[in-house]
């Protein structure tokens, strides 16, 4: 008879775990789908605001103009703007991205180019400082939903360094949204502002094309 309650004990205490499990579940998906609402619904916006960006950047190459954020300079040193999580228990996330910005600073530095860390994020933040890597800026604690006044911060961060001189290139390691499902790492060139793409290979570069008297803009990836 002890074995038998013992068995019912485990049985009923399987059943109580399954309900903890499924209403987890039901959370995490709702989180997900409002996560997933929040990025498709801000790409227009981000789309738009390259057309305009680029598509300004087009009109003034020509002009004789002193503007510092499209002017290039010999790449010595290189700000590396790295986006990770404050949290684990997220699969890959945290640790692909971490692992993509390390193998683009060994690439810097084999080819002689000095490197420095903005870093977003307590994984990265705590992962970098513990191998002692340069690292000029930390942001950790941020909202959840990001708010305009902390990406403010960042950015006149990232204009500060390039235009004292302190970094000659700005690049963004993030990670990309692509389903559900999937997700990937990539590089994208913040500063200078070139409008006819970035040089770093698999980054999206913004083309701007004219067609029936009206701009828009085509994405190809850098090979």
């Amino acid at each position: 008879m002890a074995n038998l309650k013992t068995i019912r004990d485990r049985i009923k205490s399987v059943k109580n775990t399954k309900k903890i499990t499924e209403a987890m579940r039901l959370v995490a998906a709702a989180k997900v789908r409002r996560a997933q609402e929040q990025v498709t619904a801000t790409r227009p916006f981000a789309d738009r605001l390259a057309e305009v960006l680029y598509g300004l950047a087009e009109r003034l190459q020509f002009e004789n103009l002193d503007l510092p954020l499209l002017k290039k300079r010999e790449v010595k040193t290189v700000g590396l703007l790295v986006v990770s999580g404050d949290r684990g228990l997220c699969g890959g996330y945290n640790n692909n991205i971490i692992r993509y910005a390390e193998n683009r600073a060994k690439e810097l530095k084999a080819e002689g180019v000095e490197y420095k860390f903005v870093l977003v994020g307590r994984k990265a933040t705590q992962y970098f400082q513990r191998r002692e890597q340069p690292i000029k800026e930390t942001y950790m604690n941020l909202e959840q939903i990001p708010t305009a006044p902390e990406a403010a911060l960042i950015a006149d961060e990232l204009l500060s360094l390039f235009l004292s001189g302190t970094v000659d290139r700005i690049e963004l390691v993030y990670t990309k949204f692509v389903s559900l499902i999937s997700s990937r790492p990539v590089i994208q060139t913040l500063l200078p502002l070139d409008p006819q793409g970035l040089e770093t290979p698999d980054d999206e570069i913004f083309r701007l094309t004219s067609q029936g008297g009206q701009f828009q803009v085509s994405r190809e990836k850098v090979t």
